[in-house]
Parts: C-alpha cells; sequence; structure tokens
C-alpha cells in the first residue's frame, strides 16, 4: 500500500483512500499511521472498512489520532438510511476533527434526509446503471466475468504458485 500511495501522488493524485483492519476488527494503528505519513501532504480518507470495525466511537478516536481527513461510513448499516443515527452520533463525537461521510445507498431520492438526520455536509454516491451492450453472437452462452461472491471481505488475488505451474506447462 506504500507503494502504491507513493506512485499516486507522482502521478498527481489529491488525495488517497484506504482502510486498515486488523483480523479482531479494530483499526490497524501502525499501519495507519505509515500510510498517512506516506500520503503526506495529501489527504486521507478511511473507506467504508470502518463500518466493520467492532467499536465504532474509539476507531473514529484512533482514525483522529492517526491524522486522518475524512471517513466513510454508513455507520455499520447497509445504507447510510438505515445507520442515520449512528452517523450522527459520530458527527457529534467528530467535533470538526474529521469529517465524516455518509455512504452506502445515497440517492437523489433519499441523500436531503440523509444529510438531515444525520448532520453530516458530505456525502458520497455511486450513481451509475447496467447498460446492455450488442451481443457478437445473437443467443451465445459464453460469459466474459463471473460472478463476485457474496462475502465483502472476499476479493481475488493471484494465484502465484497456479501462474507458474500454468507458465511451465506452456513452454
Amino acid at each position: 500500500m506504500l507503494r502504491d500511495i507513493a506512485l499516486a501522488k507522482s502521478q498527481g493524485a489529491q488525495g488517497i483512500v484506504s482502510g486498515a483492519l486488523d483480523g479482531n476488527g479494530t483499526i490497524d494503528g501502525d499501519n495507519l499511521r505509515a500510510l498517512v505519513k506516506e500520503a503526506k501532504p495529501l489527504p486521507v480518507t478511511f473507506h467504508r472498512a470502518f463500518d466493520f470495525a467492532l467499536n465504532h466511537a474509539e476507531s473514529l478516536d484512533q482514525l483522529i489520532e492517526a491524522g486522518v481527513a475524512r471517513v466513510l461510513t454508513s455507520g455499520g448499516a447497509n445504507t447510510a438510511l438505515e445507520g442515520a443515527s449512528r452517523i450522527s452520533a459520530l458527527v457529534r463525537q467528530a467535533r470538526g476533527r474529521i469529517r465524516i461521510v455518509a455512504g452506502g445507498g445515497i440517492r437523489d431520492n433519499n441523500v436531503r434526509e440523509v444529510i438531515a438526520l444525520t448532520g453530516v455536509d458530505e456525502v458520497h454516491a455511486r450513481i451509475g446503471a447496467i447498460v446492455g451492450g450488442a451481443s457478437l453472437r445473437h443467443g451465445a452462452k459464453i460469459k466474459l466475468r463471473k460472478r463476485l461472491p457474496d462475502d465483502e471481505s472476499a476479493w481475488e488475488k493471484l494465484d502465484e504458485g497456479r501462474m507458474r505451474d500454468l507458465v511451465r506447462q506452456a513452454v
């Protein structure tokens, strides 16, 4: 992550978004402080990994202590509207020392309500739509991408051993 931050800075990034929890659901303070230090002078936003932290109030204090500029949160709920009361409590706790950014299910039909219920002055929204493309062959059963798992903590990574085996078999 430190190399990624250095690269982003060298390419003109205006800020860094990251997040680091340990296996116990607490902020990985040492790692986070190193990330914030590497990012300077760019602001760091802690992403929605915050929502998986076991103690949001304690975690917010750790983010403030580490020098994080913003935290993106749904208040530990599926959507910011569902987590509005917790987000509101975080805004009060922050007292301007860190920006609380409401995110998760923010849409044009609920953004005013989220702002009113939480007291945030920043929101994050993904406003997109699935767009169908023209098939190269009508009725084709070929899939070019696979479904992602429902487990939010899962991600795909390269299996280096299998890749080496594949290359050995290919040459």
